[in-house]
């Protein structure tokens, strides 16, 4: 079955149009009347006046052009066709304020004072045949000086309250673009406020579960031992459930060990370093025990970083955490890893931001906000802690971790390290750079 397409929205007219429409038809009934070439070209004026938005907004550039190149001609031809004797004293001069005017309102100051200056030339070009027959005297000469000065004055207050205009309209809407991107980064940080409130309540319940969970693992883990030892060769079934006991025990013990290593508050003992060379022992640590796809690393570190204050140990197991993601979410198809160093500045802060790019499947847009929660996972063997104590390490270190779309395959982790902490200042004493 044929879909019906959608109808076309009907062009909108402006009340301002309508108005402008009125003036025209007042011009057509006013003397002379029985002038068709006058009323033609009212009718023309009119028409291009209810195109000149849509032709503004087909070309930018040349529909203005075109719509103060038409007013001209079209004023030029009026002037010719309401003079009694001559076209010069045609009172219907005023005309040519259309265009100086829509010049004014288009265009900056010089090129409405060109524009202007056209139109007071077409005007003044009737002037010549006027001369042909008549002698210019100085009251006609003033009169006609008289006008053009007019026409520019007309054009140039116009042409200030335009330009002010769009000053002031260009402003507001470089203040709602900052508006706007201050909203998004203070969301930015809500998220990241209640993220950091969720896994200090389960941090603390899950503390509390692994010290009550540990004591039966490791009375049932020495029951199994016990009975295995007795057991022996005498009964090898009952010897082999008990090795599977031990060895399921041993499983949920290192998950235990895990909650607690989640759960135990971080204590980061920072001390300014270079970020690089932590950052090549990470990717030295998960590429030695990779066993999977070719993966070629791309560093592309920016020269002369400023030295952060970082803890070593906890530094580099948050980037082996989101080296080994990377190596394991490109799997047995290899890729390419990208690893990016800049110098930035953010929310008031100087620091260093670092991109972790890989080339896998992606993450799927609904799961970015939930990546960093604990339990979450998307990998059939996981607890789902490790991107959680990634954000706490990053969290400690006053730092901002997120993870961004490449508009393409891949994921992209963003993490950033200011040069200064809050923390840092404090124990300001106890850090010292490596070098003393």
């Amino acid at each position: 079955m044929m879909e019906t397409a959608p109808a076309a929205p009907r062009p909108k007219i402006n009340w301002l149009d309508i108005v402008w429409l009125l003036f025209l038809l007042g011009l057509a009934v006013l003397p002379p009347v029985h002038e068709y070439h006058k009323q033609l070209t009212l009718v023309a004026i009119g028409i291009v006046q209810l195109m000149e938005r849509r032709m503004v907004a087909k070309w930018p550039t040349r529909g203005r052009n075109y719509a103060v190149l038409l007013k001209i001609l079209l004023a030029t031809m009026l002037i010719n066709h309401t003079g009694d004797e001559l076209s010069i004293n045609s009172s219907y001069y005023p005309i040519y304020y259309l265009p100086v005017v829509t010049a004014a309102m288009y265009y900056g100051p010089w090129a409405t004072i060109l524009w202007t200056a056209l139109a007071s030339a077409c005007y003044s070009s009737y002037l010549y045949p006027a001369l042909q027959e008549y002698d210019l005297t100085a009251e006609s000469a003033e009169l006609l000086a008289l006008r053009i000065l007019f026409f520019f004055m007309a054009a140039m207050i116009v042409n200030r309250f335009a330009v002010e205009n769009r000053r002031q309209t260009k402003r507001y809407q470089e203040l709602a673009e900052q508006l706007a991107d201050t909203n998004r980064q203070l969301q930015r940080a809500q998220a990241e406020a209640r993220r950091s409130e969720r896994l200090a309540a389960l941090g603390q319940m899950s503390a509390g579960l692994a010290h009550e969970i540990r004591n039966p693992l490791g009375v049932i883990k020495g029951s199994a031992e016990m009975l295995q030892q007795k057991l022996q060769d005498s009964n090898p079934l009952a010897q082999e459930l008990a090795g599977y006991i031990s060895s399921e025990v041993n499983r949920l013990s290192a998950l235990v060990t895990r909650f607690l290593t989640f759960a135990r508050p971080l204590h980061a003992e920072p001390t300014l370093q270079a970020i690089e060379p932590l950052l090549d022992h990470a990717l030295q640590s998960v590429a030695g025990q990779w066993r999977g796809g070719t993966v070629i690393v791309q560093k592309e570190y920016e020269k002369d970083l400023p030295l952060l204050p970082l803890d070593e140990n906890l530094f580099e197991q948050a980037f082996v955490n989101l080296i080994q993601n990377a190596y394991e979410a490109m799997g047995e198809q290899g890729g390419t890893l990208r690893l990016q160093t800049t110098r930035v500045e953010q929310n008031g802060r100087s620091g260093v931001r670092v991109r972790l790019q890989d080339t896998g499947p992606g993450i799927p847009a609904e799961q970015r906000e939930q990546i960093f929660n604990p339990f979450f996972t998307s990998k059939p063997t996981g607890v789902g802690l490790g991107l959680s104590i990634v954000s706490k390490i990053i969290d400690e270190h006053g730092g901002v971790i997120r993870v961004e779309s490449n508009g393409g395959p891949g994921a992209s982790f963003v993490v950033f390290f200011p040069q200064v902490t809050h923390r840092a200042e404090l124990d300001h004493a106890s850090i010292s750079s490596p070098n003393t």
